[in-house]
């Protein structure tokens, strides 16, 4: 197996007021609603159906156990964007106990891209993080919004972050192995698509 460079990019907001939402889509097809019953089955299915041609691989290997374990996080929360019924893509936000909300997620599965939901998706789940505390009693209010992305992630990905006023607060590079990511199922994505 080859490595490859990677390069990691973590971005932040640090007041609400820093977030530049984008416009939401034309028409009335796509809504975001939260997954508010932990469910590994389905998170799974949208780790896999977002990450499956961008190389998230770290999930893959977890037990059901642990995928449930995490879903239940006091704090822990999935939106998930639908167009016409369709799950479309998802935002995971992990609030952290120093009043952080992590984007630990952020994706739309390949079909629903370049379609102007992820922009409206990742505003919508910016917006939930810094609210976040409203829905979790005792929790510290968000003082801080944070993510990563790669050299791996989607072409668009890292203007996204920016536009939507997240700002680059450190920068790694780091050689890995080039894993092979299976899509939702094995074989989903043909050489070539």
């Amino acid at each position: 197996m080859s490595n490859v460079t990677v390069t990691t990019w973590s971005l932040e907001q640090t007041s609400p007021a820093d977030l530049r939402p984008a416009a939401a889509p034309q028409g009335d097809g796509v809504r975001i609603v939260r997954s508010e019953v932990p469910s590994p089955e389905f998170s799974r299915f949208l780790y896999a159906s977002v990450g499956g041609d961008i190389a998230w691989i770290d999930r893959l290997g977890w037990s059901y156990a642990q995928w449930r374990e995490t879903l239940e996080r006091p704090g822990t929360e999935t939106w998930v964007a639908y167009e016409k019924g369709t799950p479309a893509g998802y935002v995971e936000l992990a609030g952290q106990d120093d009043g952080a909300v992590e984007i630990v997620y952020f994706g739309l599965i390949p079909a629903f891209r370049g379609r102007r939901i992820g922009g409206h998706l990742l505003s919508y789940g910016a917006a939930r993080a810094w609210d976040l505390a409203e829905r979790w009693p005792g929790r510290t209010p968000t003082k801080r919004v944070w993510l990563h992305t790669c050299s791996l992630d989607g072409e668009h990905a890292m203007a996204n972050y920016e536009r939507r006023g997240f700002r680059l607060f450190g920068t790694e590079t780091a050689e890995q192995s080039d894993a092979v990511a299976p899509g939702p199922w094995p074989g989903a994505f043909p050489s070539g698509v």
